[in-house]
């Protein structure tokens, strides 16, 4: 697997080169995966490839909240070759003390017949706010990690991830 750090640039590049190896092209929507217009998502079967936007994940658990990109990052292969069983892991280094520390730590996603992947519990027991799971992915999407904290603030990424193979398909 290929793995590339959260630098644009690189992942535009060889999503570009990718698109052109599979003789279609890569689409963006606000920098994000949107999907491969040759209507990959169709030819595997799969109807629940609604795609949401990132304000659609966020805003229902987010509710106004202050909301930052910084001090939380998804480290996770840029192409899977089967959603079945994906790995990710979820690095931060925000505060885990007593009195200011990660609450809760939700994985969405953007095209999975259930947004909400995971949700971890976590307190200052936890001694860090660092995760490594795998997940099913329905199709080539982006993944977002959202960190809630004990002052009420979110922290959040988001990564591009291109799945050959996607899972998900029978709406489990």
């Amino acid at each position: 697997m290929y793995k590339l750090g959260n630098n644009n640039i690189q992942r535009r590049s060889l999503l570009a080169k990718l698109g052109r190896l599979l003789g279609s092209t890569v689409p963006y929507v606000g920098g994000g995966l949107a999907t491969f217009a040759s209507g990959s998502s169709d030819a595997q079967g799969m109807y629940s490839g609604t795609l949401r936007s990132l304000p659609e994940l966020i805003d229902p658990i987010v509710k106004g909240a202050p909301l930052f990109k910084t001090r939380i990052r998804i480290e996770m292969p840029l192409l899977a070759d089967n959603g079945n069983l994906v790995s990710l892991g979820i690095k931060s280094n925000l505060p885990m003390t007593q009195n200011e520390y990660v609450q809760k730590i939700y994985l969405l996603s953007q095209r999975n017949p259930v947004v909400q992947m995971a949700l971890f519990y976590l307190g200052p027991w936890s001694g860090d706010a660092n995760i490594s799971t795998r997940v099913r992915l329905a199709g080539s999407q982006f993944i977002v990690a959202l960190a809630q904290t004990s002052k009420g603030e979110f922290y959040y990424d988001q990564f591009d991830v291109i799945v050959t193979e996607s899972a998900c398909v029978d709406g489990s």
